[in-house]
């Protein structure tokens, strides 16, 4: 594999959105009365199933498969789950949803079960895996994975997005809370928290060591914060995790101090939604909620054509379905109208070489296009660097022939994956 410098040849001009000074609270959309959930895991129907559709189901109550499934969910209302069928996911992989159909009389007035929790991170995974913002906790708790440093990120990844940013001004002793919380079950001797250096807290976090991070994307990524804040170059095909680093929401943070508080999950999610005329609805929404919910509320109206975007512009991808459900780690939607989305092409690259200036990582992407176009994975990893991408989403930004740059290196990598594994598998 060819080893190349870790350095930007030319400097990107995107910048992320700084919050508005004194936002306002968040929108809050009505429990509705079916909640989809995702379960990381396929159905297999040669096992018996440990729920099945006509079930009844507890607020905070923990679903899973089989006996010995390690994945599971958490069910947000009381109520009756009907229908648990197949889901694919934007590379076909296969998982499950469940829909519970909520009980509304109860759901407004039991409390969520409470657990036995012991303060060591097993007990955290067993249950909190799918509170807002998704705290990496089956990572964090993993014999295989030694974590020496936690970062918390208050700055948000992609442009136009502020969740996290929100979060930090609007729940800034939550934050302070589940620092504690995250270092006395992890034991993890480094915590770090990074904060934009235009956001007004950097000297509000006590003895945390805080990263002021550049409002100039992609320096919120964590490859750059590697990189830029603790002197290490993540390499090829690697995991910040590999390097002993997890990285964590400050929404996720501010959900575990609550659910240690509480004894029991959160389900509310805080994200920003981004209608078709740029106006921006920050909402408080039930994990689950279907998104054409969120957008009935605002009276954005979805046409044939247009495009639900699950996060922001530069590392987001489309979901067919404005039914698609509210996730713990979804921090922004956006909506563009049929009429002005970017038209892709199958233009052959013209080697104007933007691609290559403007890449984080200095991936030869002109180069390594061509062998991801004609399904040359190894070839595409050996040769040109397709693990070193670290998914900016620049170079498909900057490209003159408008090719899907950002999208055939996702595919390339997840291919790469799959003939991987299958040849572990046959040795």
């Amino acid at each position: 594999m060819i080893k190349r410098s870790f350095f930007t040849l030319t400097k990107p001009r995107l910048s992320y959105d700084l919050v508005e000074p004194d936002p306002k609270e968040s929108e809050p959309i009505p429990i509705p009365s079916n909640l989809t959930l995702l379960l990381n895991e396929p159905i297999d129907n040669t096992r018996q199933a440990l729920i099945k559709k006509g079930d009844a189901v507890e607020k905070g109550e923990k679903l899973r498969l089989y006996n010995q499934s390690t994945e599971y969910t958490i069910s947000p209302v009381a109520g009756t789950i009907s229908a648990i069928d197949t889901y694919s996911d934007d590379f076909g992989s296969t998982s499950t949803y469940l829909v519970i159909k909520s009980n509304q009389g109860q759901t407004t007035q039991t409390n969520s079960i409470t657990y036995d929790l012991k303060d060591d991170i097993a007990s955290a995974d067993e249950y909190f895996r799918t509170l807002p913002g998704a705290p990496p906790l089956k990572i964090l708790a993993s014999d295989d994975v030694k974590i020496n440093t936690i970062v918390i990120t208050c700055s948000d990844m992609d442009l136009l997005s502020t969740t996290n940013q929100y979060i930090t001004l609007k729940f800034l002793d939550e934050i302070k809370e589940g620092a504690k919380v995250l270092k006395k079950i992890t034991h993890v001797p480094k915590l770090c928290i990074m904060v934009p250096e235009s956001l007004n807290v950097q000297g509000k976090f006590d003895s945390i060591q805080v990263f002021k991070t550049s409002m100039e994307y992609p320096s919120n990524l964590p490859a750059m914060i590697l990189k830029d804040h603790l002197s290490m170059i993540l390499p090829a095909g690697k995991a910040p995790e590999d390097m002993g680093v997890s990285f964590i929401s400050a929404e996720a943070v501010v959900s575990l101090a609550n659910a240690y508080k509480t004894k029991s999950a959160g389900f509310e999610k805080i994200l920003t939604v981004i209608g078709k005329q740029g106006t921006q609805y920050r909402i408080k929404a039930t994990i689950g909620t279907p998104l054409r919910k969120i957008f009935n509320a605002f009276n954005i109206h979805i046409n044939e054509q247009d495009r639900i975007v699950i996060g922001g512009p530069m590392k987001g991808f489309a979901t067919y379905t404005p039914h698609h459900p509210v996730q713990p780690d979804m921090d922004t939607v956006m909506i563009q109208d049929r009429d002005i989305i970017p038209e892709l092409s199958d233009n052959p690259c013209v080697n104007c070489g933007n691609c290559i200036r403007i890449c984080p990582a200095n991936v030869p992407v002109n180069i390594l296009v061509r062998y991801l176009e004609a399904d040359q994975y190894e070839e595409a990893a050996d040769k040109y660097d397709l693990e070193s991408c670290i998914e900016c989403g620049l170079c498909a930004y900057t490209c003159t022939a408008r090719i899907p740059l950002y999208q055939y290196i996702r595919l390339g990598k997840h291919e790469l994956f799959k003939l991987r594994a299958l040849e572990t598998a046959n040795d």
